[in-house]
Order: C-alpha cells, then structure tokens, then sequence
C-alpha cells in the first residue's frame, strides 16, 4: 500500500489540497451566506452587485432595465422594457465557479506570489465573464424568450465552465510546478 501511496505521490497530493482548498472555501462560503440576511443587499451583497452591475451594462447597451427584489424567493428579477426575462440568484454570482477555479490552481501551485496573482486575476476574469454572460443571456431571453433552456442550460453553462477550463490549462501549461517538474 505505501509503495502504491508513493507511485502516486503527485496525485495524492493533488486530490488532497484540492479537496482541502474546496472544502475550506465552501465552508467560507456558506458562513458568508448564512450570515446574509438580506435585510441591507437583498439577497446576499455578491448577488445584488452581481445584478446591479448587470442593470447597468443593460442600461449602458440601450435596454430599458431595471431590477427588483423577487416576492417570493431570495433573488432579484431582471426587468427589460417592462418585461421581466431572468432573475439572479446566489448561483449566477460566479462565486462557486471561483471557488472550483481557486481549488485547482491551489492544487498545481507555483510560488506564492505568482499562484496568488493568478488566482486574483482569473477570479477577476470569471468574474467579469459571468457578468456579460448574464448580460447577454437577459437579452437572449428577452428577445427569444423560447429558446431559454437551450441559453441557460447549454450554451451558457458551456461558456462559463470554458472560459474555467482555459484559464486552467494556461495555469498547469505556463506558470505551475507540475509542469516546470516535467520540463
């Protein structure tokens, strides 16, 4: 067993400071949200910046937008022209995808300081990226309201995880150890 465990020292330790990273940031995370109670920034204040940068990019791009707190579930409606096309829970803030991306670059860490800007500028990246994301998705849906499972369900969870995806190939490729180890 100890000489399997040392074969595959590398992936052990990648599985573990993984799992520690996304453990530690989740329960962070879930202080955070257990802490909200939306009586300041309705739902929680990631969310609600979340959407209200989200109404100010609609705005910014001709689009009559507003938005409202929901009546019936802890999220904020999406209102263009007068007609309401999505609504932003704590799922669309990005924070979960910045957490899973946060837990991999920790996984392939490199020296600190580099490990520490990249995490700060792909959060930053995901993070601008979910905004436009949703953005385009609101007016996806205000202008073709049928094909929302197809927007929401397909080609914007794709984008999303893609953009995730890239920014983790260009960490293991160009700046982590695991590939100085094999140069």
């Amino acid at each position: 067993m100890k000489e399997l465990f040392l074969k595959y020292k590398l992936v052990t330790r990648f599985i573990a400071v993984f799992l520690l990273a996304y453990g530690l940031l989740t329960v962070t995370y879930n202080l955070y949200l257990n802490k909200s109670d939306g009586s300041i920034f309705y739902p929680d204040y990631i969310t609600n910046l979340v959407a209200k940068q989200t109404n100010s990019l609609l705005n910014s791009i001709g689009y009559d937008a507003t938005i409202l707190p929901h009546p019936n579930e802890p999220s904020l409606k999406i209102i263009i022209n007068d007609k309401f096309v999505a609504r932003v829970i704590e799922g669309c803030n990005a924070v979960s995808i910045i957490i899973l991306f946060l837990s991999f670059i920790a996984a392939f860490y490199s020296n600190f300081k580099t490990t520490i800007i990249y995490c700060l500028a792909g959060s930053a990246i995901i993070y601008v990226f979910n905004l436009f994301r949703i953005v385009i998705l609101s007016v996806g849906l205000y202008h073709y309201p049928w094909r929302r499972e197809l927007l929401h369900e397909v080609i914007f969870p794709m984008l999303i995880y893609g953009i995730v995806f890239l920014l983790w190939m260009v960490w293991v490729n160009r700046f982590s150890k695991a590939n100085k180890a094999n140069v």
